[in-house]
């Protein structure tokens, strides 16, 4: 048994996705999450200064005594490529995880995948699938406003600028035929309905939750598990306002947000 929290990290509240799912599958479990509020959205960034970024985060999060760490953001677990942030611990991004579900959920051979620039730029959802399965077919979509969107509340899929917005990104996703989308951003899955409104009968994959369904499967096979019974507590990290996190974070969560919050700046960030 292993009492240590689960560490999750992202460039803002999109990994709370991945919080949720944790819970769920997870509940006994503790969990430690940071979101780099101050400095979202990453997918604009280079690749250098996403990796900067990962490492400070992820180096802030082994402090925390954590037992697995996943790196809930997809920018990141795009950019990441052989560079190992995990300092020896148990460690998952998003992108495998995903791709691995979307390909067991694919009918048609016919995946999409919308991300942020960053993340469809460096064709790492599509490298991870056809790993899996070389003959199915992939296509991008990088969707950079939907970060922007989900992150300043504008989620509702009646929401015109929500509805315009999702339209004019996945047009070519609806014409590729795909019966599968990765949700290639744990921002996304807030978006869920109006995605689901402009392509119809679609699969959707949520990264985020697909991280943790796998990081439950690294828990058991390791034997890591609390040993409790009961929920776990949530300790949240924040670089900006933890008022706002708070606040914004209640949306994550159906029943509501009970976890902790802090605030550390960049300042302190950098140094750890």
């Amino acid at each position: 048994m292993d009492s240590r929290p689960i560490g999750v990290f992202d460039s803002g509240l999109g990994g709370l996705t991945c919080v949720a799912e944790l819970m769920k599958v997870l509940p006994d479990e503790d969990i430690v999450y940071f979101g780099d509020t101050a400095r979202v959205p990453y997918g604009t960034r280079s690749r250098n200064t996403i990796i900067e970024y990962a490492q400070q985060d992820a180096a802030f999060i082994r402090k925390k005594g954590v037992k697995l760490m996943i790196a809930a953001c997809g920018t990141v677990s795009s950019a990441l490529g052989d560079v190992d942030i995990s300092g020896g611990l148990p460690f998952t991004g998003v992108v495998e995880p995903a791709a691995a579900e979307a390909v067991i959920a694919a009918e048609n051979g016919i995946i999409g995948v919308i991300g942020t620039a960053a993340t469809i730029a460096s064709g790492a959802y599509e490298a991870s699938i056809k790993r899996i399965f070389p003959d199915i077919k992939v296509y991008s979509q990088a969707c950079p406003l939907f970060v922007p969107l989900v992150e300043n509340g504008f989620t509702d899929k009646n929401d015109i600028v929500v509805k315009e917005i999702v339209r004019r990104y996945l047009e070519p996703i609806k014409a590729s035929g795909a019966d599968v989308l990765i949700m290639g951003c744990t921002h996304y899955p807030h978006l869920a309905d109006a995605i689901a409104d402009m392509l119809g009968d679609v699969k959707l994959i949520s990264s985020g939750a697909a991280a943790a369904r796998y990081a439950k499967r690294l828990i058991i096979e390791g034997s890591m598990q609390s040993g409790r019974s009961g929920h776990g507590k949530i300790s949240c990290y924040t670089s900006d306002s933890a008022e706002k996190f708070r606040e914004n974070a209640a949306l994550f969560f159906g029943n509501g947000f009970d976890g902790t919050v802090d605030r550390i700046t960049i300042e302190e960030l950098v140094k750890t």
